[in-house]
């Protein structure tokens, strides 16, 4: 089924206007208008050939944005966070330097004034 293109009227003035401007001397009304025509069917394809590759760089557009989002949310999935240690798995820590410090510095007293 063959879609008839019907012009907007700017796309007519426009044609008309360029068939106007190309006219050749000698050239008929009716000729004039069928230029007109054949170039307002011309840019009424142009028009509909733009709009093709304007719909196909959008889907391109969100395919890969869908490609992306699935793609991070996979690697999201697949690596697990780092285990970070526990404050309860060691909480001797900080008490037993603070007493090896302490020890190390009477030691070192001790041995000083000996």
């Amino acid at each position: 089924m063959k879609q008839t293109i019907i012009p907007s009227p700017q796309t007519q003035q426009e044609a008309q206007a360029i068939a106007k401007a190309s006219q050749k001397p000698g050239q008929t009304k009716e000729q004039t208008k069928l230029i007109a025509q054949g170039i307002e069917k011309g840019i009424a394809l142009y028009k509909k050939q733009q709009k093709e590759k304007s719909r196909q760089a959008d889907r391109a557009k969100k395919k890969s944005q869908q490609l992306r989002h699935t793609a991070e949310n996979t690697t999201k999935e697949v690596m697990p966070l780092p285990a970070k240690p526990s404050a309860k798995s060691i909480p001797w820590l900080p008490w037993g330097l603070l007493i090896i410090s302490w020890m190390g510095f009477i030691i070192y007293l001790s041995t000083k004034t000996s």
